[in-house]
């Protein structure tokens, strides 16, 4: 068994926990509590003949002003990158936090998410320049959730 370490990074409110929760647990909660700090998840799946275990890190929302800590991020085989889609700001910021966990993992593998994808119509959606390994998502309607994470396990594989 292959064990990989993955983090969940964005903004504060964009969905991360939900995604996971959706993934790990397949379930869906509309209230809203802000991480604090890290909590890890685990996952089993097979990829390719490969069993492997995610252990899925939900990192606390970064600003620009509040970054992860670089601690969080040692060690990880990759990384989901969500912005909420209907708040512009938070998909401004993946740069930064692409950045600044690549710089932690240079040779880590990493998807972007753009959530909540279920607030907007299909045109809005043509409106967002999507940036590259981005889809779509969206852990209310479980659009696009399992996808994710295999697309990112499938990248980190030999």
């Amino acid at each position: 068994m292959i064990r990989k370490k993955i983090l969940l990074l964005g903004d504060f409110g964009v969905g991360k926990t939900s995604l996971i929760r959706r993934y790990v647990d397949n379930a869906f909660d509309d209230s809203y509590l802000t991480t604090i700090g890290v909590k890890i998840s685990k996952k089993h799946l097979t990829i390719r003949d490969t069993e492997c275990e995610l252990l899925i890190w939900d990192v606390e929302g970064a600003t620009p002003l509040k970054q992860v800590l670089k601690s969080y991020m040692l060690g990880a085989s990759g990384a989901i990158f969500v912005a909420d889609c209907s708040r512009e700001e938070t998909i401004a910021h993946l740069d930064q936090h692409i950045e600044r966990f690549l710089s932690v993992n240079p040779s880590a593998r990493y998807v972007i998410a753009y959530n909540k994808s279920d607030l907007l119509t299909e045109e809005q959606k043509e409106e967002i320049s999507c940036k590259k390994y981005a889809r779509f998502t969206s852990a209310k309607e479980d659009s696009n959730v399992s996808q994710l994470f295999i697309n990112l396990t499938e990248k980190m594989l030999p």
